[in-house]
């Protein structure tokens, strides 16, 4: 049975020091291990994360901090609720 998506949030997150495959790799394993992180991708051309989050469980201020905590910078970001089917 699929959970309820109705507090699923999505945070496009710019992220300024990533220099390669590598830097994606090390962001997105940190934030999968939020509590509350459903899904993520990193993409090191664009400077952007996506991730898709339990907005009850964590905001978008702790993602961000998660990023910091792992030495890159947050230069931006823009969420959206996610679409209830």
């Amino acid at each position: 049975m699929a959970k309820p998506v109705g507090s699923d949030r999505l945070a496009i997150i710019r992220i300024e020091g990533m220099h390669c495959h590598r830097c994606e790799t090390a962001i997105r394993k940190t934030l999968e291990t939020c509590a509350g992180v459903h899904e993520v991708e990193v993409d090191f051309p664009t400077g952007q994360a996506s991730v898709l989050y339990d907005k009850e469980r964590i905001g978008v201020r702790q993602l961000m901090d998660t990023i910091i905590e792992a030495g890159y910078k947050v230069i931006g970001f823009s969420q959206r609720e996610t679409d209830q089917a």
